[in-house]
C-alpha cells in the first residue's frame, strides 16, 4: 500500500487568509499612525517627511548644485484650523522656477485674537507624487509660532524643486505643484487644542498631516 502524498497547501495559509492578515495589519498601522498625529503631531510629521506619505515635502540643508532649464509652476494655499483667530495666506500665490533653483517667499499670519496664540503649520504638497521632489530649506513650519494679540508678521520660506523630478512618469503632465499649509492651535504643552463649535467639541483638521 503506497503512502499518500502530502498535500503541498497543508500547513500553509490560503491566499485569501493572507489578504486578511495584510489587511488588518495594514489597518492597525493607519489607526496607530492617526493617533501618532493626535498624540505626538512631530513623530507623524517625520514619518511624512521621510516617506513624502500624502504629499509631504521634504527638508533640505542645501540646494543642488545643478539647476535645469526645466521650469514648474509653483502655487500657495493658506488655511486656519477651526478654533484659532489668525489670518493667514500667501503673499505670492504663485511663481515660476526652475528645477534645482532655490527660491524664497512668504506668507503673512496677524493674530485676530486679544490673546497670545502659539500654533503649529502642517504642510503638503499636491499632486501628492511630487513630496518627495519638494525640498524646503528654511521655513516657518519647522518650529511652533506665538503671536501676541494684534500682532502680525511675515514668515519666510526657502525652497526647492528636486531637479529629478523630471524623470517622474507620473508628473510629466502635473499643470503645476501646489503648496499647502493649515495652521491648527497648541495649548501651552504643545497638543492640538481642540474647539468648541455648536456645542460639540470638534478636533482641528488640517489639509493634511
Amino acid at each position: 500500500m503506497s503512502e499518500p502524498h502530502p498535500n503541498p497547501a497543508a500547513g500553509k495559509p490560503s491566499s485569501e487568509r493572507r489578504r486578511v492578515v495584510i489587511a488588518v495589519a495594514c489597518g492597525a498601522f493607519a489607526l496607530g499612525m492617526v493617533g501618532a498625529a493626535y498624540a505626538s503631531v512631530p513623530l507623524y510629521e517625520l514619518f511624512c517627511q521621510v516617506t513624502g506619505y500624502g504629499g509631504t515635502t521634504q527638508r533640505a540643508e542645501t540646494a543642488p548644485s545643478e539647476v535645469s532649464d526645466r521650469t514648474v509652476l509653483v502655487r500657495f494655499d493658506g488655511n486656519v484650523a477651526p478654533g484659532l483667530h489668525w489670518k493667514f495666506g500667501p503673499n505670492d500665490r504663485e511663481v515660476t522656477v526652475r528645477l534645482g533653483e532655490t527660491r524664497q517667499t512668504s506668507f503673512h499670519v496677524k493674530n485676530l485674537s486679544d490673546q497670545p496664540v502659539r500654533a503649529q503649520a502642517t504642510f503638503n504638497v499636491t499632486p501628492v507624487a511630487a513630496g518627495v521632489y519638494f525640498n524646503k530649506i528654511a521655513c516657518f513650519c519647522f518650529d511652533n509660532q506665538i503671536l501676541q494679540p494684534g500682532e502680525e508678521i511675515d514668515m519666510p520660506i526657502v525652497f526647492y524643486v528636486d531637479p529629478e523630478m523630471i524623470e517622474a512618469e507620473e508628473l510629466k503632465n502635473a499643470p503645476g505643484i501646489t503648496l499647502s499649509y493649515t495652521f491648527f492651535p497648541l495649548d501651552e504643552a504643545g497638543a492640538p487644542v481642540t474647539a468648541q463649535t455648536g456645542g460639540q467639541t470638534e478636533t482641528p483638521k488640517t489639509d493634511q498631516l
